[in-house]
């Protein structure tokens, strides 16, 4: 995990179209299972790893949208790839999140509380990629990283999140969507 800023990577806009946009951004690698953070001038912020949702895919399950995070079964546990239009804002306990699909609950946020058998910290430094496997669908980073880089970053005002696909064939399917996010 990187918390500190970094200076010596900049990244091009992941897509043409969106290179003059000037908002900050984030790209979300599922097969590496990390988050790294740009700001608007596409200067690295920061990388760390992350969770992801419990089932691999890359298209949210039509059964999925609509129902309660609890009420989700685990095969709707998925963590969509996409283009999403970001915003920060808070969930229903207050805590503060950046939501890259609200319809669907979908968001950045730090590492929560949980049942010790759920070892959500211990999976979080795994080297395993299937360990990091356990969320709802929301891309769930370290709190350290989340405060000093996510939210300085992305949680200022609209950003970019970028999901990359975990499987090849759901781009050439049209598996990627781009939303808004709108709290």
């Amino acid at each position: 995990m990187s918390a500190a800023p970094a200076t010596a990577e900049v990244s091009p806009r992941p897509v043409a179209h969106d290179a003059a946009d000037a908002r900050p951004f984030a790209v979300v690698d599922k097969r590496r299972a990390t988050l790294a953070v740009y700001a608007a001038d596409g200067r690295l912020v920061g990388r760390a790893a992350t969770l992801l949702g419990l089932t691999p895919g890359d298209r949210e399950p039509a059964s999925a949208r609509g129902k309660a995070p609890s009420a989700l079964n685990t095969r709707e546990r998925v963590t969509p790839a996409g283009r999403f239009e970001a915003v920060p804002g808070r969930n229903l306990s207050g805590e503060r999140v950046v939501w890259f699909d609200y319809a669907a609950n979908l968001a950045i946020h730090r590492l929560r509380p949980a049942p010790a058998s759920e070892r959500r910290r211990e999976r979080l430094a795994s080297d395993n990629l299937q360990e990091r496997r356990i969320t709802l669908g929301c891309v769930v980073v370290d709190p350290a990283f989340f405060d000093a880089v996510v939210l300085p970053t992305l949680g200022r005002g609209a950003s970019l999140v970028y999901i990359l696909p975990e499987r090849d064939e759901a781009v050439a399917a049209g598996g990627g969507k781009s939303r808004t996010a709108a709290p």
